[in-house]
């Protein structure tokens, strides 16, 4: 089994690779009569593209999105509405130079899945990294959004989910001057203006000097019913653990307080409950939103990891697939942070999980 697909009730499919003629998602398991429209989805896609900043990769994508099925309009309905069959969309690839790779085809660059895909298949396509690419997130960003309009409709209200860069290498945002009306100010989705200027100067500097940098998303769910996930082995934690790991370049992920409920004794981590106009009133939120694996009601907080960029200019030592040491200098174009296009990612992700456990739910619940 390949295992190119996530989710149970609400399930997507990505295909294709980073330098091939296309790429895409197949959903299925979306509710009928959601409104959906290509325009919907690109205003998300072009968030996430390439070229929109001297910050990020300069490959030249226009990402514009055709929805090839699942949707059905004519004079009777106000727009093209899902018509609970499966939804396919693709991507066209448009600015592919596969010539910036071929003096790597046979060498292994570190911190890429060169070595483990061959290892795996015994083969590897070396342009871009093929399936291994960031490309790939593409489509997901694309299911990202059909997947926050079956959330809505399941839910009867709308979640509102947002992210933003909470840390670029080892500076973080100052938490006091947090905004995030500044988030769409600036190439960094951060919420703290100040922490942008200086971010600016950082990735400046180590995209003029061939290297890159890491940093740290924050994703937020606002309006999650309590109730959302299951005990044991389907904790919504878990499956929001598990889809923002399979994000490319994601090593870790935390919930609420994460790494530092660690440090915490008993009685800072136990976030309190009063009641408020009839309705549980949580003093605080170390747990991210989640109990026991299921959603409290809170706001849901996940935090990832993104490592900094593998390609880079500077000579690393490495070895080919026949065995011999050599050195490796990455060429081409590359986001010097590829944490900042991880940002609508991890936006979609929180919304392809969301909308997976509200069917799953509604199936098992009535409600």
């Amino acid at each position: 089994m390949s295992f190119n697909s996530f989710g149970k009730a609400f399930r997507f499919t990505t295909w294709g690779e980073s330098h091939g003629p296309a790429l895409g998602v197949v959903i299925d398991g979306c509710p009928p009569g959601l409104l959906l429209r290509a325009e919907d989805i690109q205003e998300a896609l072009d968030k996430r593209k390439p070229g929109t900043s001297k910050f990020v990769t300069q490959r030249k994508e226009p990402d514009a999105v055709k929805i090839l099925s699942g949707v059905f309009e004519d004079d009777r309905t106000d727009g093209p509405r899902t018509t609970g069959t499966p939804i396919s969309l693709m991507i066209e690839n448009m600015d592919q130079r596969s010539k910036d790779y071929s003096e790597i085809r046979d060498k292994y660059r570190p911190g890429h899945a060169d070595f483990t895909y061959d290892a795996k298949y015994g083969f590897r396509d070396y342009r871009g990294g093929g399936r291994s690419s960031a490309r790939e997130t593409a489509a997901r960003v694309a299911a990202g959004v059909v997947a926050e309009k079956a959330l809505a409709a399941v839910l009867d209200a709308p979640v509102n989910i947002r992210a933003c860069m909470v840390q670029m290498g080892a500076d973080k945002i100052d938490r006091n001057n947090f905004d995030w009306m500044e988030v769409d100010n600036n190439p960094f989705w951060c919420p703290d203006a100040k922490a942008a200027t200086r971010w600016a100067e950082q990735l400046d500097a180590a995209r003029k000097s061939g290297s890159s940098m890491g940093a740290v998303i924050e994703v937020v769910a606002a309006g999650v019913p309590a109730g959302l996930g299951a005990p044991v082995y389907s904790k919504l934690d878990a499956d929001l653990a598990s889809a923002m790991m399979s994000i490319n370049a994601v090593k870790g992920v935390e919930i609420g307080a994460g790494f530092d409920a660690a440090a915490l004794s008993g009685e800072e981590n136990a976030d309190e409950i009063r009641m408020r106009s009839g309705a549980p009133d949580f003093q605080s939120n170390k747990a991210g939103g989640i109990l026991g694996g299921i959603s409290s009601g809170q706001d849901i907080v996940v935090r990832f990891a993104v490592k900094p960029t593998s390609s880079i200019l500077t000579p690393r030592d490495t070895i080919t697939s026949q065995g011999e040491e050599t050195t490796v200098q990455t060429k081409g174009r590359h986001d010097p942070c590829v944490g900042i296009r991880g940002v609508p990612v991890g936006a979609a992700m929180m919304a392809l999980v969301l909308a997976d456990h509200a069917l799953l739910h509604r199936a098992q619940c009535g409600r």
